[in-house]
């Protein structure tokens, strides 16, 4: 516990972000899943949640998408969801405090964008890897 305690401590400053206490919890209980899934896994990785982040698939409506579909390649800017036209605030918890501070909010977007982007839900690792990629920014 205490290791995951300072991983996600480390994680943390070097993206001079500060979470949440529900939001530390949630990024616990990923990793307690992700380490149950693979028992070699050892922290999340903000490079392979970019490359997920950026990796095109056939998803929703048939469509090739990626994460940038919806919310642009620069997550310090608003972007438009391809399928309603709606305008999406910032993904960077950076210029945009209210991302990242909701756990059940998280939740459930993770959950959606997954099923739209991969047509499944991600798995803790690639949603850990995904957040640690959108705290980068």
């Amino acid at each position: 516990m205490k290791i995951l305690a300072s991983s996600l401590l480390c994680a943390v400053c070097a993206f001079g972000l500060e979470l949440n206490a529900e939001m530390k919890a949630y990024i616990d209980e990923l990793k307690k899943e992700a380490k149950e899934q693979n028992p070699s896994f050892v922290d999340f990785s903000a490079k392979n949640g970019e490359i997920l982040f950026k990796t095109e698939n056939i998803g929703k409506e048939n469509k090739k998408l990626s994460c940038v579909s919806c919310h642009g390649s620069d997550l310090s800017q608003k972007a438009q969801n391809i399928f309603t036209g709606k305008d999406i605030d910032p993904l960077a918890p950076s210029v945009n405090k209210a991302r990242l501070s909701d756990v059940k909010e998280v939740k459930k977007w993770l959950k959606r964008n997954f099923k739209d982007v991969f047509l499944r839900e991600g798995t803790a690792e690639q949603k850990g890897d995904v957040l640690y990629y959108i705290m980068s920014k």
